[in-house]
């Protein structure tokens, strides 16, 4: 997972990308759709979509001339119970240290 979680984070370090997988959250919608909610060019658009769909985060599919954009929650799942498993520490107890001999 470390790769493909890499990828992840790193398209969820961007708050245009965040507003876009919010925007799906709600079910599929075109690119061009998602385009007209961001003074951005096409290009760079594009470029988001290509980040997230790296990282799995996004699925698409073409219908005629449009692409639909859809959230890939398996993976968004993935994420969400790796960072709780961070959260609750797995069930593993947390290192201790060891008391320090005292100087002689």
């Amino acid at each position: 997972m470390a790769s493909s979680s890499n990828k992840a984070f790193k398209a969820l370090a961007d708050p245009t990308r965040r507003e876009i997988l919010s925007l799906l959250r709600r079910g599929e919608m075109t690119a061009g759709d998602l385009a007209e909610r961001f003074d951005m060019t096409k290009p760079t658009m594009s470029h988001h979509f290509a980040v997230l769909k790296e990282a799995d985060l996004l699925t698409s599919r073409r219908d005629g001339q449009q692409i639909w954009y859809g959230l890939n929650t398996t993976v968004v799942q993935d994420l969400m119970a790796w960072a709780m498993d961070l959260i609750r520490g797995n069930g593993e107890k947390p290192i201790q240290e060891t008391p320090k001999e005292e100087a002689k």
